[in-house]
């Protein structure tokens, strides 16, 4: 019998089109803060943890920045939508012997709401969030505890993200990384970051599985 196999993936922006929701609730946040920001760099900052963002964005951990952006981006929950594919993906990578964890640095109060739109919960064997860790992305805790949980080693495990923060993240826990374009960072970006592939989206590495990195983690299409 084969070693299990870690599929993890990121979710806002890579199964989930958040991405910019994410960052018009910073925006949005950061201005009736007395604070603002240009849009642009609050939405390179989606993917890491908030408190990496706001040491960034404010120069300090702001929060009164935090709860507005809470408010903000609960106005904008219904809207949320899931990619294209998502989960087909997840389901037939399940239905080949890999063991799919979803690893992100969302809140617990947020994940219900990711993976409903997602509605592929009954193929996954865990879901590791910010509740579950004590550092955020790009630290490589999250996915390191993703990889436990699926009981699978690095050399048997490939993350999926679609920000230069998962790839950093994963490659601090000697983990490879397949990229997707669909949070804004470009293929040249996720390549100069380390990514090994970068496909579209996960519609996209959906229909190229078998020629994709992923394929040496599961078992042959039947």
């Amino acid at each position: 019998m084969s070693r299990p196999s870690g599929l993890l993936f990121d979710i806002d922006g890579t199964l989930v089109d958040t991405t910019y929701l994410h960052a018009l609730a910073w925006w949005r946040a950061f201005a009736e803060c007395g604070e603002p920001v240009d849009f642009y760099r609050a939405h390179r900052m989606i993917g890491a943890g908030s408190d990496v963002l706001l040491r960034e964005l404010a120069g300090e951990d702001r929060d009164d920045i935090k709860d507005a952006w809470r408010r903000h981006f609960e106005e904008l929950k219904g809207e949320v939508r899931a990619f294209s594919g998502a989960a087909d993906l997840l389901r037939t990578l399940a239905s080949r012997g890999g063991s799919v964890v979803l690893a992100s640095s969302s809140e617990p109060e947020d994940l219900e709401v990711l993976q409903a739109a997602i509605a592929a919960d009954d193929v996954l064997t865990a879901v590791v969030a910010s509740g579950d860790v004590d550092e955020a992305k790009p630290d490589p805790e999250v996915f390191r505890v993703a990889m436990e949980r699926a009981g699978a080693t690095p050399d048997r495990s490939i993350v999926v993200g679609d920000t230069t923060w998962d790839v950093e993240a994963a490659r601090r826990c000697g983990l490879r990384t397949v990229g997707v374009l669909t949070g804004g960072f470009g293929e040249a970006e996720l390549r100069d970051a380390g990514a090994i592939a970068v496909y579209r989206d996960v519609a996209h590495l959906l229909v190229e599985l078998d020629d994709s990195p992923l394929a040496e983690l599961v078992d042959p299409a039947s």
